[in-house]
């Protein structure tokens, strides 16, 4: 530990910036983040790097390596400790336009500040307070006694801090920033910076400043006028009419400015200087630490300063990592609880999970939770075991904690910035606990990792995740739960079982974290899950959370009329099939179309009964068989009614009053979200029947629902991908793209395109994405199979572009076995080069695909992610309630409609920049009104 050594005119206080050294180590050196322990796969990069620069600049110093630095008798290294500082409630935007930590950087700052300490350093921190405010306080109590103060850092914001016995050093230009420095750079005395800084704002925190003002015109103006107040009380006297204007009306945001930049020097400090006083090295410790780390370089570095021999090779030991669900613990106490948070902060790490007794997350009751600080240490916390009659008597000593207690000891862990909380499918758990007004963050969800890293390659749920990647079989909910009639809610599941069985999620989960993160940057894929995936979660809870509201009496009505024409249907199949038969079931149809009628093109499946698929009704409703068609026709009814009429009615939730979707995050092969319980993307809108249901959807009084749809965003990323001069063109005129392919397809003036003709290449233009083939096309649009194969054949005559870009996606595809989107999402191709053809056809069909929807459904989620903020930051109450394939449908008070549709379609456009600009607009149809069907 430091020794107490009172400062004085001959002491030298170093304040090392801890917080940004430990992004400058992250960011300043592409090693910093990819390197990764061997042992375990934590991520190290910035660890590394930070003890190098920690070593150095200690070598340096006491050196005197740094012309006029001197030698340290003092030293500290200072961090900030969490994002929420005295100043957030000055102004609550600042800092807001911060991007959230990386999330292996996030893993690697505990251990940054342990390796403080085991360079034998105060580690220094204080809530509500910034690293400067407290570097501020401590440079003012050394300048008291008369000592010199070095504070290690280029961050501008210290400046203001520089006095005869205050200088900074900028460790990256070996370079002393003194008063003439200050001068030199700024233009002003030290002393002036808070005003300077308060004129000209700050965008890297948020601190507005006053629009315009940039360094060079702020020097002057304080030159002129001396101090702020001074500038702002004479403001008349500015010639330039713009300027003072916009001084005196942006003079509160200076005031405001001021008194965000200004660096509190009276923070109450728990210590005094006095106690940073160096004490010689203990090269030892600083040497276990960096074993541990793995540090070879820099440990043989420490080991021959200090003199150290090296250790003798040790035998090798395997450590045990086997899961073993005997040893979790169940948590009965606060004080346990207590104590395995205490262990999550010292880690930085929390695995979290929450048991429930249904599937349903608004549902939903809590009824423990899991957590697992470390691999092999887990516990769960019952709650509310009691259920179905369980009798907790035969549980040795098991009082159940109550859920307020236990989620007020975890709210500050959970919030808690330098701890990183890891979950599986986190979405669920997230809207679980918004129940309760429990938020998390920050947070990595494992589910999302594998499905960014693996999308393709399997499944992505715990389960398998554990077998594939582990090795380990965790215990099935069924083995708990138990099946079929004897299935139970896990409220009703004993608390041992319950404790094996959900703090094995936990630990596991925790062990695929640190597996999966090493994927994710071994395969550069870290940006596609930090940038599209994670930050998606709480819009995705917030969606659903909301829930649409649904005008059950339509709905009732619709279901009647559903109702009655399928009766009218089934009457009519009867009467043309001679008999009455079960109009339901696929046997008695089959034996009535090909056993009693004679249909020709009848199969049987391999039980013997005949085949009755839509496909084949289809074709013999097109013949004239009338029953075939009246039996679709009710199919479609009855399809309607039990999906969508009948089951949005009951899933109206009792208490919201409204339909509560779960969005489904890593499901398709393209990245796109899916809906389910209840579906809501799968909604028929071509047909006047499934326009009727979306008539239901409606807004509560007052609002208006706004739908807004990308137009034809897939075959604008086409022309985007395939570089299609003639689309791209068409796309920025605002031409026909339709038209335009019809045009050049049958060489024909795009003036005199006929409907059918559009209409053909309406077919291709979509169907070409998805890799339609002659047969296809066909069917499609009923021409005969040669007639579409010419079609085809014209179209890439016309559109080479499209031909080249095909056949370059499937010979990388079956080269690297993936396929990517513009954002770098990877899609896995497993049978792409099947030898079994329509095993390899099919994976060809997804290789065209998904690079364009992939695409597609990145930019959707960009516009997702950005939207609550866009929003909110113009004042608007607007609620973003669906994503249906290319559409975002939004709930907002009606007298906001237009100038939320403004916004939205800003968003929504703007969504693939700045990361990237496309060679053709995007374009948004943004509408409002009463209901969802009436919005387009």
């Amino acid at each position: 530990m430091p020794q107490t050594s009172p400062l004085g005119p001959e002491s030298r206080l170093y304040l090392v910036d801890g917080s940004a050294y430990i992004f400058r180590a992250y960011h300043g050196m592409s090693a910093a983040q990819t390197l990764t322990r061997k042992s375990d796969g934590l991520p190290v990069g910035a660890i590394s790097v930070f003890c190098n620069m920690l070593w150095k600049l200690l070598a340096d110093a006491q050196n005197e390596a740094v012309e006029h630095m001197g030698t340290p008798t003092h030293f500290a290294v200072v961090f900030d400790k969490s994002s929420y500082t005295f100043r957030n409630d000055l102004y609550p935007d600042y800092k807001a336009n911060r991007s959230e930590t990386p999330s292996d950087l996030l893993l690697q700052v505990p251990y940054i500040k342990e390796a403080t300490r085991a360079f034998g350093l105060p580690c220094l921190e204080q809530e509500g307070y910034e690293a400067d405010d407290i570097m501020a306080t401590h440079s003012r109590l050394a300048e008291e006694r008369g000592a010199e103060t070095i504070i290690v850092s280029s961050d501008k914001d210290l400046t203001q801090l520089v006095t005869p016995l205050t200088v900074m050093y900028d460790p990256m230009k070996d370079k002393l920033i003194g008063e003439a420095e200050v001068r030199e750079r700024y233009g002003v005395e030290p002393s002036q910076m808070i005003e300077l800084q308060a004129l000209m704002g700050d965008t890297s925190d948020n601190v507005p400043g006053v629009p315009g003002i940039g360094p060079k015109t702020a020097a002057q103006l304080l030159a002129e006028f001396g101090t702020l107040d001074a500038l702002l009380e004479r403001t008349s006297e500015i010639k330039q009419n713009k300027r003072r204007e916009t001084l005196e009306t942006h003079a509160s945001d200076a005031r405001l400015s001021r008194d965000l930049v200004t660096l509190k020097r009276d923070v109450p400090v728990p210590e005094h200087p006095d106690e940073f006083g160096l004490e010689p090295f203990d090269h030892s410790k600083l040497v276990a630490f960096l074993e541990e780390m793995e540090f070879n370089t820099l440990t043989r570095r420490v080991r021959d300063k200090g003199g150290l021999a090296a250790p003798a090779p040790k035998a090798a030991t395997a450590e045990d990592t086997e899961i073993k669900t005997d040893a979790y613990e169940t948590i009965t106490t606060m004080a346990a609880l207590e104590a395995i948070i205490a262990e999550a902060v010292e880690s930085g790490v929390l695995a979290v999970d929450t048991e429930t007794d249904s599937l349903n997350a608004m549902r939903a009751r809590l009824v423990g939770v899991c957590l697992s600080p470390r691999p092999g240490r887990a516990a769960y916390v019952p709650l509310l075991h009691g259920g179905g009659g369980l009798d907790l008597a035969g549980e040795a000593e098991v009082t159940q904690l109550k859920t307020d207690d236990v989620l007020d000891a975890l709210r500050p862990v959970l919030t808690d910035p330098s701890v990183l909380k890891i979950g599986q499918n986190l979405k669920y758990d997230l809207v679980v606990l918004s129940a309760h007004d429990v938020e998390v963050t920050p947070y990595d969800d494992t589910m999302l990792m594998s499905y960014v890293a693996e999308c393709g390659l399997g499944g992505h749920g715990m389960d398998e995740l554990s077998e594939r990647h582990l090795g380990h079989k965790t215990i099935p909910f069924s083995e708990v739960a138990g099946t079929g009639r004897n299935k139970r809610t896990f409220d009703e599941v004993p608390i041992k079982e319950a404790t094996a069985y959900a703090a094995e999620d936990a630990d596991v989960t925790l062990r695929l974290h640190q597996n999966l993160k090493r994927r994710l940057v071994q395969d550069g894929l870290v940006t596609v899950y930090e940038t599209i995936e994670r930050p998606l979660v709480p819009v995705i809870r917030d969606m659903e959370t909301a829930g649409v509201k649904v005008d059950r009496a339509a709905l009732s009505r619709l279901s009647g009329d559903f109702a009655q024409r399928m009766a009218q249907h089934e009457e009519a199949a009867y009467e043309a099939a001679g008999e009455r038969f079960n109009i339901g079931s696929p046997k008695q149809i089959g034996d009535i179309l090909f056993g009693k009628m004679g249909l020709p093109g009848g199969k049987k499946t391999k039980t013997g009964a005949w085949q009755t698929g839509a496909d084949l009704l289809d074709e013999l409703a097109a013949q004239g068989v009338t029953v075939a068609a009246e039996i679709l026709t009710w199919r479609q009814l009855s399809k309607l009614k039990s999906t969508y009429t009948d089951a949005l009615v009951a899933a109206i939730h009792p208490d919201t009053g409204r339909v509560h979707t779960s969005f489904s995050l890593a499901q398709t092969l393209t990245g796109r979200l899916s809906s389910s319980d209840p579906n809501l993307q799968n909604i028929p809108i071509r047909t006047e029947e499934g326009r009727k249901i979306r008539n239901a959807f409606v807004a509560e009084e007052g609002n208006v629902i706004l739908a807004a749809d990308y137009s034809q965003i897939e075959l604008r990323l086409l022309a985007h991908i395939a570089d299609i001069p003639e689309l791209k063109r068409a796309f920025k005129e605002g031409t026909d793209v339709h038209a335009l392919t019809a045009s050049e397809m049958f060489e024909t003036p795009i003036d005199q395109v006929s409907g059918d003709q559009r209409r053909s290449a309406k077919m291709i233009n979509f169907g070409i994405i998805y890799g339609i083939s002659a047969f296809g096309l066909s069917n499609r649009l009923g021409i005969e199979r040669e007639r579409a194969a010419e079609y085809i054949k014209g179209y890439f005559a016309k559109f080479p572009g499209i031909r080249a870009y095909m056949d370059e996606t499937l010979r990388g595809a079956r080269e690297k076995g993936y396929v990517t989107t513009l954002f770098g999402r990877r899609s896995h191709m497993p049978n792409i080069n099947s030898k079994q053809q329509n095993f390899r056809a099919f994976a060809e069909r997804q290789a065209i695909n998904a690079p364009i929807q992939g695409t597609a459904a990145d930019v959707v989620k960009r516009a997702m992610i950005r939207m609550p903020e866009a929003l909110r930051k113009e004042g608007l109450r607007a609620k973003m309630l669906l994503q249906v394939h290319d559409e975002l449908v939004f709930e907002c008070p009606a007298e906001e409609a237009d100038r939320t549709a403004e916004i939205v379609r800003q968003v929504m456009e703007g969504a693939p920049l700045p990361v990237m600009q496309l060679a053709v607009p995007l374009l948004v149809e943004a509408n409002a009104a009463d209901n969802w069907e009436a919005a387009h």
